[in-house]
């Protein structure tokens, strides 16, 4: 027997594409490249405020170095806020005083616990502490918590230049461990 008989090779076949294909693929890649066209700026508009680098923030004049006593005061100021495209002017508010050093620090008025609202000496069971209203978590003047808070108030970033206080970003409360 013959070798070559056993061993029937097959012709290979080259599979041609049809002119239905062709047109499917030709006007399926040109509506994909149309689409393109509207889809990417608004792709672009989206993911744009991402991509922005932060900046640091910038600290804001609030006070008088002068009016700034050991006793603990509210003070509100203006920022300007941006929240990807919305921009806007939010007024902050803080505890500033000094502390016995002299050195002057300020304290974010925001309950630790859930977020309520913290003053100064206003509660008669808790003299010359911050207290929430909420749920009674209270605060010594450092910021330490006391009661029911898992943390310290936050301390704002201070700065002195010029005969006035100007604060910055919030971060945690450095007084605490003094």
């Amino acid at each position: 027997m013959n070798e070559d008989n056993n061993h029937t090779e097959k012709p290979s076949t080259r599979r041609e594409m049809s002119r239905r294909q062709f047109l499917s693929y030709t006007l399926g890649g040109t509506g994909a490249f149309l689409m393109a066209g509207p889809v990417i700026p608004m792709i672009r508009f989206a993911v744009d405020p991402i991509l922005k680098p932060k900046n640091e923030g910038s600290m804001v004049k609030v006070i008088e170095e002068s009016k700034i006593t050991a006793e603990p005061k509210s003070f509100k100021f203006p920022v300007h806020q941006v929240d990807g495209w919305y921009e806007s002017e939010v007024e902050l508010e803080a505890w500033i005083m000094k502390d016995d050093n002299g050195g002057i620090y300020a304290l974010s008025p925001t309950c630790k616990h859930l977020g309520c609202t913290v003053n100064w000496n206003v509660d008669s069971r808790f003299p010359n502490e911050f207290f929430c209203p909420c749920h009674e978590a209270h605060y010594t003047k450092a910021g330490k918590n006391l009661a029911i808070a898992p943390a310290p108030l936050d301390e704002y970033e201070v700065k002195v230049e010029n005969g006035f206080v100007y604060l910055g970003k919030v971060l945690p409360n450095k007084q605490v461990g003094k």
